[in-house]
């Protein structure tokens, strides 16, 4: 029998509020999840748990624009998001997956081999180091989080960007051996190049998850606010003296 998984379909919810709840449903929630978030307002930089501001930031662009800059409580990278986002979360627990050992390539394994169904019109998709890609430009960066009896994986799909916003990034002095030292723009690609539509995504993820979980829509009102003590929190930044 199929473990029971929870949906929740958001629409341009914030991403600080999300990771918070996300940091919730991990820790305080038994149940499996899929959290999916139709774009976010505003943009916000979004780092890994030991993210350095000063080394993967323009910080004094990012302050000059007041682009608002969060630390998530997971590891991974730092991405710059907006309305043309589009985010995944799957929430696990254990014995979900038996056969999961929970380690972070192995459950990155098992979700490249979910999104390859997702993606079976685009043969090109694969996993490059942490980061999903179509051929050699990537399309996604991932994160996770691991506990003793759960695991958490984060996903954010660029559904389209601005050259500009991404600006505020600077190359990572540990960039994946694929990247090769290519800038964003050469780098990176547009699922809407791929997708028909924004909810496509969605809905070809419900169906590769369904072959593993019974999965039940939720509404944001009916999920629990359990009090929680964040490690999600906005980042202050100190801009260079003038």
């Amino acid at each position: 029998m199929r473990p029971a998984m929870r949906v929740l379909r958001l629409q341009g919810f914030p991403i600080f509020r999300q990771l918070q709840l996300e940091e919730r449903l991990m820790h305080k929630s038994d149940e499996n999840w899929c959290v999916f978030n139709n774009g976010t307002s505003p943009p916000t930089i979004v780092m890994g748990v030991s993210g350095s501001p000063e080394e993967l930031l323009d910080v004094d662009a990012v302050s000059r624009d007041g682009i608002p800059v969060v630390r998530r409580f997971s590891g991974g990278g730092t991405v710059i998001v907006d309305e043309d986002t589009l985010f995944v979360t799957l929430i696990c627990s254990r014995k979900a997956i038996p056969s999961l050992e929970l380690f972070p390539r192995t459950i990155l394994k098992w979700t490249g081999e979910l999104y390859k169904n997702v993606f079976l019109d685009n043969p090109d998709f694969t996993v490059h180091e942490q980061d999903y890609a179509f051929g050699q430009t990537k399309i996604a960066g991932n994160a996770e989080s691991i506990s003793k009896d759960r695991w958490l994986h984060h996903t954010s799909f660029l559904w389209d960007y601005s050259p500009a916003r991404m600006a505020y990034l600077t190359i990572p002095r540990r960039a994946p051996a694929y990247r090769l030292g290519r800038s964003h723009g050469d780098f990176i690609c547009k699922l809407k190049d791929y997708l028909s539509y924004r909810e496509e995504l969605a809905e070809l993820l419900e169906d590769a998850l369904g072959r593993h979980f019974c999965l039940e829509r939720t509404r944001l009102e009916d999920v629990d606010e359990e009090e929680y003590k964040h490690r999600t929190r906005f980042v202050e930044l100190l801009r260079s003296p003038i």
